[in-house]
Formats: structure tokens, sequence, C-alpha cells
């Protein structure tokens, strides 16, 4: 494959900039892959199987590799220090006006970001092996704590609720039986929020194992709506 690249592509520059450099090429092909390969791992067979959640899929896909590639082709440029934090603060101003983002979510976010700018800033002092185990330890720590420590799920959903008589504490069995009846979820716990007494409404957070389900609903987090019956 190299020699056919070679033949295609001659080594030559344009305009002061070589055509292509076959060993930061090759490098980049392969630690782009290696990447690739643990990142999916991590949210395709660990994270999604569990959530469902195809938005965060794509995001962490695609955020891993932008996050390698600028990583990795930064690496190799001498940047001086202004220009630098210039280029830092124009990303630092980009953020997702979206909702918040869950715990668990986050922790993904943080893992495929942490694993991208490792494999693509890892120099020759680190050996293979190291990089290995450092990329392998942690799905393997992801793997134990989705299969192993956490064997049920725990979704939760927001509810506006009218029926603010029932959420005095001694009427919480009467309350959870009410909520399980309209939503046909098996109710683990119930968190009672903010109370509207104006409109005789309370938002209420509602925990429940999604693998005891006999029906996995759609995430419609009341939430994401913002404050708007307020």
């Amino acid at each position: 494959m190299e020699s056919i690249i070679t033949a295609i592509l001659p080594a030559q520059a344009i305009f002061g900039i070589e055509l292509i450099d076959k060993v930061d090429f090759w490098e980049l092909v392969a630690r782009f892959t290696f990447n690739m390969f643990v990142v999916f791992i991590a949210v395709r067979w660990l994270y999604y199987p569990r959530t469902k959640r195809k938005d965060y899929l794509f995001t962490y896909i695609v955020i891993s590799s932008v996050i390698f590639l600028l990583c990795f082709l930064l690496d190799n440029v001498k940047l001086q220090l202004g220009f630098a934090l210039g280029l830092f603060a124009i990303f630092g101003i980009i953020r997702y006006r979206t909702d918040a983002i869950p715990i668990k979510e986050m922790t993904y976010l943080f893992l495929v970001i942490g694993v991208s700018v490792i494999n693509a800033l890892a120099n020759k002092k680190i050996s293979y092996a190291e990089l290995l185990f450092t990329n392998f330890i942690i799905l393997i720590l992801c793997f134990l704590m989705e299969h192993i420590f956490m064997l049920k799920h725990e979704s939760t959903k927001n509810i506006l609720y009218e029926k603010i008589d029932l959420i005095r504490s001694g009427r919480r069995a009467e309350l959870i039986q009410d909520l399980e009846e309209r939503t046909g979820l098996k109710i683990n716990r119930v968190e009672v929020g903010r109370i509207n007494f104006l409109r005789d409404t309370v938002k209420i957070s509602i925990f429940y194992y999604e693998d005891d389900q006999e029906a996995i609903f759609h995430q419609d987090d009341y939430a994401s709506r913002g404050d708007d019956d307020d």
C-alpha cells in the first residue's frame, strides 16, 4: 500500500508543504484506527446497549474523532503561546446550548475525550504496552461498572403532577401507585421537586429500573421544556 501511494503521490512540495509525509501519515492512520476501536467498544458495546441513546452515540464518536485529530495535528506544530491561547479561547466560547447532560453521559463524554487525547499525544517515551494497558484498563473498568457492579440501570423521568395532596409523606404509597397506573412503569422511588401552589402542580422525578419494565419508553424529560410553566 505504501509503495502504491508513493507511486501515485511522489514526494514533492506544493507551496512549501509536502504532499505526503509517509511516516507521519501512517502513524496518523494507525493511531486513529486504534483510537476509534477503543472508543467504539466503549460507546457502542458498553454504553449504548444500556441506554439506547443514539444522539449521544453520534456525539461521542464525532467528538472523539475531532479531539484526536486536533490534538495529533497541533502536537506537530510549534505554536506561539499567544496564538495557542487565542485558539483555545475560541473553542472555549463554543458551547452546547442544550439540556444539562446527565452525570453518566458526562462521564462517557470525559472518557472519549480523555482517551482521544491520550492516544493522540502519546510520544516515544510511552511504550506500546503502556498505551495498550491504559486504553484497555479503561474499557475493563467500564465493563465491570456496567455489567458487574451495576446490574440494573436506573432511569429517571421528570413529570408535572397535579395531585399535590399526595406528596405528603404519609401518602407516598398512594402517590407511587397513582404514578404507576398512569405511566405503566414499576417505580422504584420518587423525588418531589418544586411546588406551584398557584396552579396546584408539582414537579416529580420518578426512578425505575429499565430491566424490570415490559416496555421501554423514550426519554421525554419535562425539564427539557424549561420553566415555561412556572
